[in-house]
């Protein structure tokens, strides 16, 4: 049978707007199933200020909220990056014993404070085989990476760059860069995707905390266009940001970019600019996500 011109344009246009596992001949993606899991973030653990505490006080609230699994967005000490090493391992191990309480799988990612000897202060040498992102790699896991849940893809991603006089800014190395692109491949256009870092991707927080833009590059992913530029091919539905220690839902391009708050809020001392101590619940049904902000009864010490 032959087509005429006005046929040909009408299917054509209907073909483009397929997505993209359509418009490749795949077969078409099972419908994802619903589940909810937690994000925490800045936990920021030490033995004063009653931080342990507050830490298993979280913990248990999220145990009793019964998520399938967990995300970390790091920040699970304070401070690994300017205190000798013996320190340093004793905050991973009082935080590993803290985060045991958790009946769920968690996975994480580091954040600045994770970064062992980081600063020259602290008396630890680069050749120290605990140095740097080593004891995070050493005692939790893999800075980067990637697992699949009930058909989305999850996307972990390690935001703290070292800077050459030993300090950090927000980058995600060109190793790491190289190997999200294959990632991404790999799952395919047709997979919905959720996206954890530390540091903010993009965020308003410029905007809000006092006098930041000496410390921009610190606040936020220094190469966050080139990151956005990689997803853009993919279904990114979400990335949960930590850092800054407020909440706060910006939408860009159809991607929500989330970060929920801090469980020390103000580094264990109240609420950080209003936002108290908590995490968040992510709830996905079908191919769409929501949260909510869940707190959990954390008192202060008074000053």
């Amino acid at each position: 049978m032959k087509l005429s011109r006005r046929d040909f344009v009408r299917g054509a246009g209907a073909f483009a707007l397929l997505p993209a596992w359509a418009r490749a001949g795949a077969d078409a993606p099972p419908a994802a199933e619903s589940f909810t899991f937690a994000h925490f973030t800045d936990i920021h653990i030490e033995p004063e200020l009653n931080a342990a505490r507050g830490a298993a006080m979280c913990f248990d609230r999220i145990n009793a909220l019964g998520p399938e699994f967990a995300l970390c967005g790091g920040d699970l000490v304070f401070d690994s990056c300017q205190v000798p090493e013996r320190r340093g391992v004793d905050l991973f191990d009082l935080y590993q014993r803290t985060v045991a309480r958790l009946a769920m799988p968690v996975h994480s990612v580091p954040g600045n404070h994770d970064i062992l000897g980081l600063s020259s202060r602290s008396g630890v040498a680069p050749t120290d085989p605990l140095y740097g992102k080593r004891l995070f790699e050493d005692r939790i896991g893999r800075r980067y990476g990637s697992f699949d849940y009930k058909g989305w893809h999850f996307v972990l991603l390690d935001s703290i760059g070292i800077t050459p006089e030993r300090d950090f800014i927000g980058l995600i190395d060109a190793e790491q860069v190289a190997w999200l692109k294959r990632d991404l491949a790999a799952a395919g256009p047709g997979k919905p995707i959720i996206v954890m870092t530390h540091i903010p991707l993009l965020s308003a927080v410029l905007q809000i905390v006092p006098d930041p833009w000496k410390n921009a590059s610190k606040y936020l992913v220094t190469n966050s266009q080139e990151i956005l530029e990689v997803f853009k091919p993919y279904p990114v539905k979400l990335v949960l940001q930590g850092h800054t220690h407020i909440r706060e839902n910006v939408t860009y391009n159809g991607t929500q970019f989330i970060t929920s708050g801090a469980v020390c809020g103000n580094w264990w001392k109240g609420p950080r600019l209003g936002h108290p101590e908590g995490f968040a619940m992510v709830t996905v049904t079908g191919n769409a996500v929501s949260w909510r902000y869940e707190t959990y009864g954390f008192q202060a010490v008074p000053a």
